[in-house]
């Protein structure tokens, strides 16, 4: 199907969709059909513009080749240029709207954070991620919810995982997924060398009980008494939990709330949201095997960024992005930039994949 047929046969389902919907439907099918018509609305806004300005080019071409009047074939000539600009970057716009969308873009995500290699000052620089994540979700307004945080009793993080929740989270934050590097002078270094440590991001989209339901006789729960680095309520009960997923192996431990019965509840929600994003990255994988390099692999153990606190400098590797403002982006979270360059990136990659299928 041509790209122009595509657009006739959305803008036809578009409208049978609004009949459908002033004609009165009522239960499943109102629903299904209103989610439908939402989620066509924008994409027609931009098909409009778009041959609205396709129009308004043949009709200056038209001009050009019939006009008699010197001036007025002159002005119109003059004109096509920023039309046909036009044209190139509404029809880009299209077709960016056309591509498949990621089921997973509009949930929630639960980020995790890992200290790596470095030691000490790798479970710093842990720390210092998952406060520059905390930041950007404030930024967003977006909801900060705490699971669980192992802390090394000096400002560093050996592992700490976070629910962030609103508006299109996972969409924003899928590419933070990978290794995280830097580079600067620790605080108890006294020759001023520089250290190069590491701490690994996990950002897997929440998965809701209809998305993974976790049989009964695929579970084993156990519990024991929270105790040692990491338990922030330590206490003389069985409250700590470990849930293992037998098929997968997956195992998860909660021990941060007092409550046994909140540990559970934390520990199945990330069990189900490992076991999502794993079928999740099978099915992407076997899909497009092709485009499993640079941009949204999740591949946790690809080298995806470095902070070089001595130059102020954040580079993404991915897309060779370098910005000199690492204080703004650690510190204030301050991360659009180089999210809005990982999405334009993306979707390009996918176009291109596209055009070439």
């Amino acid at each position: 199907m041509s790209f122009q047929d595509n657009l006739k046969k959305i803008t036809r389902r578009y409208q049978e969709l609004s009949d459908r919907l002033s004609a009165g439907i009522t239960g499943e099918e109102f629903i299904n059909s209103s989610r439908e018509y939402s989620h066509l609305t924008s994409i027609v806004e931009k098909i409009n513009a778009y041959q609205k300005v396709v129009s308004e080019l043949d009709d200056l071409k038209q001009m050009v080749s019939s006009e008699t009047d010197p001036e007025l074939k002159s002005m119109a000539d003059s004109e096509i240029s920023g039309v046909e600009t036009s044209v190139t970057e509404l029809e880009r716009q299209v077709k960016i709207a056309l591509l498949p969308v990621d089921e997973a873009d509009q949930k929630n995500a639960i980020v995790e954070v890992r200290a790596g290699t470095g030691g000490e000052e790798a479970a710093l620089f842990a720390a210092v991620l998952f406060n520059m994540y905390q930041r950007y979700a404030e930024s967003k307004r977006w909801k900060f919810e705490i699971l669980s945080i192992s802390d090394t009793g000096i400002g560093g993080y050996r592992d700490a995982s976070v629910l962030i929740s609103g508006q299109g989270v996972f969409s924003r934050l899928k590419f933070e997924s990978g290794v995280h590097r830097v580079q600067r002078v620790p605080e108890t270094e006294s020759s001023g060398r520089i250290h190069t440590s590491a701490a690994t991001v996990a950002v897997l989209p929440e998965a809701e009980e209809v998305d993974i339901v976790l049989e009964d006789k695929d579970i084993r729960i156990d519990t024991y008494r929270a105790s040692g680095a990491g338990g922030q309520h330590v206490n003389t009960t069985d409250s700590a939990v470990r849930v293992t997923h037998i098929p997968t192996g997956v195992v998860v431990t909660q021990q941060d709330e007092k409550s046994q019965h909140k540990n559970k509840a934390k520990a199945l929600k990330i069990l189900r949201s490992r076991i999502y994003d794993m079928e999740r990255q099978k099915k992407d994988q076997e899909m497009a095997a092709t485009r499993r390099g640079q941009i949204g692999s999740g591949d946790r153990s690809e080298r995806i960024r470095t902070y070089n606190y001595p130059q102020s400098r954040v580079t993404d590797h991915r897309i060779n992005l370098t910005l000199y403002k690492i204080d703004a982006i650690t510190n204030n979270g301050d991360l659009d930039e180089i999210i809005d360059a990982l999405i334009t990136c993306d979707e390009a990659e996918r176009l291109a994949a596209q055009v070439g299928d």
